[in-house]
């Protein structure tokens, strides 16, 4: 049994089976593994003699961004898809006792369905993989901002919130839909219409561009779901000149002294649809692998901690090869 992180991805192999896990490139003789449809999870090829495992979901998504998956499958005799609740239609995957969580998430909404399966190997992200990284608890996010957006509402001042068109942005559509007006970036809107023609219970609505031509915006207060961007953006210095919107960014960079980026805005809260520390602790351990390998973010550090308390691991980096 071999296991690499290549410069197409991660790569399983025995004398029988060979199967890529969110690969670069869709291999014609494996078996490859989509685990959602965030670009750097994606394949930049869509290679109709590969076999793909994915959810369909991911496939409805990839394909807004121009990838195609049509030779694809949601099961497979040995293979176990299993809910992460990163975003709409992520996945990890179960197969021969090696469990690869893809991106991972067990704070939001739905992470009372999430079933962490056991294993003997586990293969897991780590982008927050330090003890500096823990969130507060979802219901104390969703009060503060509740309260900040209510002082903001009171001086009739518009509030963008801001997190990735893909994922954040719906997690934000269903926790603050209940202010209103409620208006959405062009990209967020194509996105979130996307996800609710796939089943996803959150409110459709006017774009940016449909507001103003209406004049709807002038009519302040009002909430607008927008990416997450630079203040000095061409749209953040628009409706903040024109309308004097304040800004309120959504990233689990936000309390970190190390990652600017993550305190760029007016106001910013710690939200990310990933673990923190303790809830990759939590996966660890719920798995009860024998043996476990990182990737993604701080591979060594997580390895290292993993490593101290008794827990077999290995970052999983090209430079093993």
């Amino acid at each position: 049994m071999q296991i690499k992180y290549t410069k197409n991805g991660i790569m399983y192999k025995t004398n029988s089976i060979s199967v890529n896990l969110d690969p670069k490139r869709i291999g014609s003789k494996s078996i490859n593994f989509v685990s959602h449809a965030h670009k750097d999870h994606l394949p930049s090829n869509s290679n109709n003699d590969g076999l793909i495992l994915t959810s369909v979901e991911t496939t409805k998504i990839a394909n807004l961004y121009g990838i195609s998956m049509k030779n694809f499958k949601e099961s497979l005799d040995g293979f176990s898809l299993i809910d992460t609740d990163h975003v709409i239609g992520s996945k990890g995957l179960l197969f021969n006792d090696i469990f690869y969580t893809g991106d991972i998430c067990i704070r939001h909404n739905n992470a009372t369905n999430i079933s962490i399966p056991q294993c003997k190997i586990l293969i897991t992200e780590c982008t927050f993989g330090l003890p500096e990284f823990k969130f507060p608890k979802l219901h104390e996010i969703i009060k503060n901002v509740n309260q900040l957006i209510s002082d903001l509402y009171s001086k009739g001042i518009p509030v963008l919130l801001l997190g990735h068109a893909f994922g954040k942005a719906q997690v934000l559509t269903k926790l603050f839909s209940h202010w209103s007006p409620i208006y959405y970036q062009h990209k967020v809107k194509q996105i979130n219409d996307l996800c609710i023609s796939l089943g996803m219970n959150i409110p459709s609505g006017l774009t940016d561009v449909e507001a103003d031509k209406r004049g709807l915006l002038q009519k302040k207060p009002w909430i607008m779901i927008a990416p997450f961007m630079s203040e000095k953006n061409p749209f953040i210095i628009k409706m903040k000149s024109r309308f004097g919107a304040v800004t309120i960014g959504f990233t689990g960079w936000a309390n970190s002294p190390r990652f600017f980026f993550g305190r760029q805005h007016d106001y910013s809260f710690p939200l990310s649809d990933h673990c923190d520390f303790n809830e990759l602790m939590s996966v660890v351990y719920k798995t009860n692998a024998e043996k476990v390998y990182t990737i993604h973010g701080f591979t060594k550090e997580f390895s290292d901690h993993l490593n101290k308390i008794g827990i077999e691991s290995e970052p999983l980096n090209i430079s093993n090869l």
